[in-house]
């Protein structure tokens, strides 16, 4: 009888923990919307200007970088920490790639790059209210189901790269499977880099599918790591050589995602 009541506590105690457990979770992510909502209404004329014309994205990206995604970072308690092998050049084009697990990516970019550039993503995330109105109007969207939409992102993407920005692609194509460390990279930034003579950037979210994955009770406040690795050029490369780059750069991200695992 005695043990059985304790049996019978100990599971209360599991079940409160548990519960209380949860509903910091489910707190933790209706903040992280709050905090995504706020500084766009906030600041939505300065917002609205900047995005009235292509000429005017800089102004943008700027507002983006520093009055939105770091305070959703700092807000939410995923305080940045970005090491790098090598130094981006103010004013020079570069392909942006990341492992992607989390919206935190997103902000998490924004912290990583000084330099302007322009996502290329999904369609549906314009659905997402507030946060999609904007996403349409300032990103490449790509329908990847539609051939194309696909063919339409080079010509989108060619545009912004002679206007002297970036270009930012999650190569692998969507969010992998939670149990997945790394899944396979699509060709797109790869040819594109090769295309245009531009240096491809591989950089590693070390942290953020622990801070904020896409499972809904999980996640917590912590360091955000990102690592900048040494770049890979392409000037001497060609079409042919996109499988070998793209396999090199999945590497080295692979690489030091297994090394944070361990």
């Amino acid at each position: 009888m005695v043990n059985a009541f304790k049996d019978i506590q100990k599971f209360y105690f599991w079940f409160m923990l548990r519960t209380v457990k949860n509903i910091g979770h489910v707190l933790y992510r209706i903040w992280f919307y709050v905090l995504v909502a706020i500084p766009i209404f906030v600041f939505l004329p300065a917002l609205l200007i900047t995005t009235l014309s292509e000429r005017t994205y800089k102004q943008f990206f700027w507002l983006a970088r520093n009055l939105w995604g770091k305070v959703i970072l700092f807000g939410m308690g995923c305080y940045p920490k970005v090491y790098r092998e090598q130094q981006m050049e103010k004013g020079k084009s570069y392909i942006l790639i990341a492992n992607h697990t989390s919206m935190l990516d997103i902000m998490g970019m924004l912290v990583v790059s000084k330099n302007p550039f322009v996502f290329v993503g999904k369609k549906e995330l314009v659905k997402i209210p507030v946060f999609g109105f904007f996403y349409k109007r300032v990103c490449i969207m790509v329908d990847r189901d539609n051939i194309r939409s696909r063919t339409g992102v080079y010509r989108r993407a060619q545009r912004r790269l002679d206007q002297g920005l970036s270009i930012c692609i999650f190569p692998e194509g969507g969010v992998p499977d939670e149990n997945v460390i790394l899944d396979d990279f699509k060709d797109g930034a790869f040819k594109m880099a090769i295309a245009h003579n531009i240096p491809v950037v591989p950089i590693t979210f070390c942290d953020n599918k622990k801070r904020f994955s896409f499972t809904f009770l999980s996640g917590g406040p912590g360091v955000s790591r990102a690592k900048v690795h040494r770049f890979f050029e392409t000037a001497l490369l060609g079409e042919d050589d996109k499988s070998t780059l793209r396999e090199e750069v999945r590497e080295v991200i692979l690489k030091e995602l297994s090394k944070q695992s361990q």
